[in-house]
Parts: structure tokens; sequence; C-alpha cells
């Protein structure tokens, strides 16, 4: 798999930083600790999630991950998302990023390319045009994908959303998704083995995200 819709954007300032992987990988765990050491640094840093992190996107997501809401059609599925991405990146990602902040965003357009074009199986090309356009080209400085294997992440769960529901075939796709995209584009991906303890992740993370902290606020 190739990066899908060519190089895309890299903001000139402030710093995008996105965790993904499968369910229960620890992504808000190392989202938050991330977020808090470069605040004890002086550095200006949204912590941010999708979906559902602006008023309309809450709505959004109420409909994609609610089991209450039963099947939707895959394609409406992906449009939901990718209307969500469009209102977070135009009033939330953007205006931080161009205030100099680091921006952390636990998921992004990745999630969907896994879940609805691999998992859903509606094919990655269509899908990654869509939440592309959504997001207006605008890529991670860098993705950490923090892999692990469906039937570990998903035992993590009591109750699950209508996305933690699924298979484990469809969470499997989703996870050989994230790590194809990540094999695609060693410079902007960093793949850690979410068994590992949590502050050796994190210090793996802090020693990527350090070089890209020049063109960040404090």
């Amino acid at each position: 798999m190739s990066p899908a819709g060519g190089p895309g954007t890299y903001a000139d300032t402030g710093v995008f930083v996105c965790f993904e992987g499968g369910e229960g990988a620890g992504k808000s765990t190392q989202a938050d600790a991330l977020a808090r050491w470069l605040t004890e640094a002086g550095y200006a840093c949204r912590l941010t999630f999708e979906p559902g992190d602006t008023p309309v996107g809450k709505q959004l997501r109420d409909i994609v991950l609610d089991p209450a809401t039963g099947e939707l059609s895959p394609r409406t599925e992906a449009l939901l998302y990718a209307a969500d991405k469009a209102e977070h990146v135009d009033t939330l990602v953007l205006p931080a990023l161009r205030r100099g902040e680091v921006v952390i965003t636990d998921r992004y357009v990745d999630s969907s390319i896994a879940y609805q074009g691999a998992g859903r199986v509606l094919g990655l090309d269509e899908v990654t045009r869509l939440q592309r356009w959504a997001t207006a080209e605008l890529r991670p400085h860098l993705t950490v994908v923090l892999d692990v294997a469906p039937e570990h992440g998903l035992g993590r769960f009591d109750g699950r959303d209508r996305i933690e529901a699924e298979g484990h075939e469809f969470h499997e796709r989703a996870r050989q998704a994230f790590l194809a995209l990540a094999a695609a584009d060693p410079d902007h991906y960093l793949v850690v083995d979410a068994h590992q303890p949590v502050d050796e992740i994190a210090a793996l993370v802090r020693e990527r995200v350090t070089p890209l902290l020049g063109q960040a606020a404090r």
C-alpha cells in the first residue's frame, strides 16, 4: 500500500501528532502522557480526539458509535466519519496549528481508511479520497500506530460500541491496514508494540516527537 492520495500537506506552524491503532491499544493513555509531558515542558498543547470533539462531531459520534443506531450502510458510515473530520480540522485542528500549538489527536484519517476502507471492504482508494478531501489533505507530522492483536485489545472492554462489536476478521483487516500505511511512509510513522509497558512506549514517542518541536510555540 502506498501513501494514498499523494504527499498531502504538512503544516508549517505547530506540530500535528496522531495516535492510531486497534481497539484497546492504549491510544488515549499515550496521547494523555504526551500532552502532559509537552505541557510541563512549556509547549502550547491541544489534546483532541475523533470522532466527536466538536459540537457537530458529538452528534455524529452518537450516530456512528451508539449500538442503538443499528446497521448503517457502509457508505453512510464513511460519510459520517468524513463529516466529523471536516468539522474537526476546520474548527479545531487547523486554528491550533496556525497558533503554533502541538495538536495531539486520538484517531484521524487512518482510522477511516482502516475501518471503513479495509474493515467494511469499501475499498482503500475510495475511502482515502473521501477522507483526504474532508481534511483538505492535512497530514500529521507523526502518526504513532499502537499495534495490538484484536483478541487482546478487544478483551479489555466490557461493553462495546458499534465498531468494537464487529468480529475478529473485521478488526484484523483494520489492523493490517494500519500496519501497511505505516510501512509505506516510515518517515511519518512510528509503530509500537502496544504490549510494552506504558512508560516505555511513552519514551519511544517522546524520542520521535522531540525533533519536531522546533516549529511549536512555547
